[in-house]
């Protein structure tokens, strides 16, 4: 495995993004079958676990609490707040004391006295990210937290958050059909010294190949469906590019998702993917990924398959492009 910086923390260039084992898509796996993946996880050397006070409102951070916090001195823990479950709804609060009470609940569902990556899980527009960031950085002084990220951020914002405190990480999609990453946020995170961690590094399951008719696959929950891409007319014109795409990976012997997550790691040396799974299979699969080292000629190949310009839909809807502040194309 390839392993890279994020903060002060050196890790696997793969972790496991959390989320798919309570929240998004669909039902989630019983309790049992998700902490049987995280062990397998840690069996398998990850050492980057990251959750949400979002996810399963809570119930995420307290399985990862149940589950690993007896072995937390082997991996770095990430969970994020200002985005959090209230009253059954979804809510964006970047106020500093909504930040810091979230914290606390995350600390002990966490069984942890420290978060080693805390992010703003998104940019509360009402609270000047200033404010937001404050918060955090008084976090860090209290020895709560170690580092600061931001999820799905412009430059802009990164930009003024970093001059309040330095910035460990930002989050957010990018994948082979999910470029909006490249418009600024990447160069930006170089020049800051700032991690970029892909969230959905495998499109939402589309790169894996598996999925050939969300209508039809995916149970009404799955938030998939609400995504444009994945409407009926512009995912059966998406689905065409998978032919040639998997032609490449069978020419180098690799599956469909090792190829997507080699491809993101091979964009740039300090971004970092988290991809999500509930199969045990997938989940090694995904990790001998990040052994993988791709030649410039598949790069080349494979960006100009599949990008902002042979993909059909948009990654969000209009709901949910107006809660985030990414650049866009």
């Amino acid at each position: 495995m390839q392993r890279r910086h994020i903060g002060p923390f050196r890790v696997g260039a793969i972790g496991l993004g959390c989320m798919s084992l309570s929240h998004a898509y669909g039902q989630p796996p019983a309790r049992e079958a998700a902490a049987s993946l995280l062990k397998l996880a840690l069996d398998q050397g990850v050492d980057f676990f990251d959750t949400a006070a979002l996810y399963g409102f809570g119930a995420n951070e307290s399985l990862l609490g149940e589950v690993l916090a007896p072995h937390r001195q082997d991996f770095v823990l990430a969970s994020k707040c200002g985005m959090t479950g209230v009253d059954g709804k979804r809510v964006i609060d970047g106020r500093p004391e909504t930040l810091k009470a979230t914290c606390e609940a995350a600390l002990k569902r966490l069984r942890t006295d420290v978060i080693d990556l805390y992010y703003l899980h998104r940019f509360d527009f009402k609270v000047p990210i200033e404010d937001s960031v404050g918060a955090l950085a008084d976090l860090v002084s209290e020895g709560k937290i170690r580092a600061i990220g931001l999820s799905e951020v412009s430059a802009n914002t990164l930009h003024r958050a970093h001059a309040v405190h330095p910035i460990a990480a930002v989050q957010s999609e990018y994948s082979l059909w999910s470029r909006e990453a490249e418009i600024a946020v990447l160069d930006a995170c170089q020049a800051l010294g700032t991690a970029f961690v892909a969230f959905s590094p495998l499109g939402r399951g589309f790169l894996c190949g598996e999925l050939t008719d969300p209508a039809s696959q995916l149970v009404a929950t799955d938030i998939r469906l609400a995504m444009p891409r994945f409407s009926p007319d512009n995912y059966a014109q998406n689905i065409s590019l998978l032919a040639e795409y998997q032609k490449i990976a069978q020419e180098l012997g690799y599956t469909s998702a090792q190829l997507a997550l080699a491809w993101v790691l091979a964009r740039q040396p300090h971004i970092l993917a988290i991809p999500g799974t509930c199969s045990p299979k997938h989940l090694i699969e995904n990790l001998t990924a990040g052994q993988i080292e791709l030649a410039p000629e598949v790069v080349a190949r494979l960006d100009a398959l599949i990008n902002q310009n042979t993909v059909v839909g948009l990654r969000y809807n209009a709901a949910t492009f107006a809660e985030i502040d990414t650049e866009r194309f």
